[in-house]
């Protein structure tokens, strides 16, 4: 494994998903700051998701077509780039503008972060993938920490401070483009010389593994997206917890994420992806039966973080998976596997919304139980000849 590529990625990752991750914080901001309706702040969501999900495949694309390492400079700099317009304009197109114009940094960065990282990794793929993805998970986790930060120590348009080492990061980046770009020539597509100057045999695509994988990631998806958000209120709810305690278990979840994301990557490389993901689903599966049946605080919690890291675990090696299945697409793969099958979880959010409304926010958690189990049967189906 080469760690110092590695870490370059990481860092990368970092950078581009804080400025995602300042995003909903800024909102409440922006409402306040420029009286936004909550119909416009949903809109900048819906912007940002558009632009950084459902776009990314496109990139990936791109980078299967010809080795772009420059991709990952780009990201944290059209990121940073575009959260500092949002907050230096008032006028409502032009915050719009910026959110997008951060998701295309978003959307940029990651296919080809994930194909780069896949190629430093070696024969560990799983384990760098897991250390690469924690750098997006710490960098969500970060990026409301930042603009808490900046708007205490400067205001709103403190946040364009961000951008300097947004820059910097993106500068290193470029300037290591070089080294990404001779990682390894037989991952570039098309039938490029490989080292020895003789023509590469296209690898053949499995499309019905990485359907059902992508099917299985959209499962996991809406699992956690509707733990994510309707955890608080399930916190107040059931256990009568304030505000600021039931945030608590927001940090708890996404703490115990990171744990299980690198964890994840050792076992998937020890015993194999599919098996470690399955077993994972599996175990949710329990976890999620008997937290929804609990009335005391202190044995919810401890679930609450075995539910996370059990879930985070699948994260890495569900990526790896899908480069696997789609050898001649790894920047497609990515796109898809980090970015749209990610965000169809969001996209579910507001109907798990409307039947918490009607039902209550404890059936919502009863109702989630399904989709591990759905996961597991679509797995099911993956020829285990893939992975022997």
């Amino acid at each position: 494994m080469k760690y110092k590529i590695i870490l370059l990625l990481f860092i990368g990752h970092l950078m581009t998903d804080i400025s995602q991750g300042a995003v909903p914080a800024l909102l409440p901001y922006f409402i306040s700051e420029y009286n936004l309706t909550y119909s416009d702040a949903g809109f900048l969501i819906m912007a940002l998701t558009v632009s950084s999900s459902v776009v990314q495949p496109l990139f990936g694309f791109l980078a299967d077509r010809k080795s772009l390492p420059w991709f990952v400079a780009l990201g944290p700099l059209l990121a940073g780039l575009g959260i500092t317009i949002a907050v230096l304009f008032h006028q409502y197109y032009l915050i719009v503008f910026g959110v997008f114009l951060c998701g295309l940094g978003v959307a940029a960065f990651h296919p080809e972060g994930a194909r780069m990282a896949g190629i430093a990794s070696g024969e560990k793929k799983a384990s760098g993938m897991s250390l690469f993805s924690v750098g997006g998970n710490a960098g969500f986790a970060l990026g409301p920490l930042m603009v808490t930060g900046l708007i205490l120590l400067w205001g709103l348009r403190g946040i364009t401070f961000y951008f300097i080492p947004a820059l910097i990061v993106a500068i290193i980046l470029y300037q290591a483009a070089g080294r990404f770009s001779q990682l390894s020539p037989e991952y570039n597509l098309g039938n490029k010389a490989g080292k020895d100057g003789a023509k590469k045999i296209e690898l053949k695509d499995a499309w019905v593994p990485f359907i059902l994988l992508t099917l299985a990631i959209i499962c996991r998806s809406i699992l956690f997206q509707g733990i994510n958000t309707f955890l608080p209120s399930y916190w107040i709810e059931i256990f009568q917890a304030s505000k600021e305690h039931a945030s608590t278990s927001l940090t708890i979840l996404l703490g115990m994420g990171v744990v299980g994301n690198l964890v994840g990557g050792r076992l998937a490389d020890r015993f194999g992806n599919l098996k470690t993901v399955m077993v994972a689903f599996l175990l949710l599966i329990p976890q999620l039966l008997i937290f929804v049946r609990v009335t005391d605080m202190i044995l919810a919690t401890l679930l609450l973080m075995s539910i996370g890291f059990t879930c985070y675990v699948t994260f890495s090696p569900m990526i790896v998976m899908g480069q696997q299945y789609l050898p001649g697409r790894v920047g497609f793969a990515s796109g898809i596997t980090i970015g749209l099958a990610v965000s169809v979880g969001g996209f579910a959010a507001p109907l798990l919304g409307k039947f918490a409304d009607f039902a209550g926010v404890q059936a919502v958690f009863s109702l989630i139980v399904v989709f591990p189990m759905i996961a597991t049967l679509f797995l099911a189906f993956v020829p285990k000849a893939l992975h022997k």
